[in-house]
């Protein structure tokens, strides 16, 4: 059973930017949808 759980999460997609589309950095407690690009906090 938890073998299937972490191959869930394995097999997921990149994390991308809802407004430009760059691949983010995953970050624990992290739940943003817009690079720091985007967002203005670069």
């Amino acid at each position: 059973m938890l073998e299937n759980v972490m191959e869930f999460f394995r097999n997921l997609p990149p994390k991308k930017c809802a407004s430009c589309g760059e691949h983010m950095e995953e970050q624990a407690e992290a739940y943003t949808t817009v690079c720091n690009k985007c967002a203005g906090t670069q």
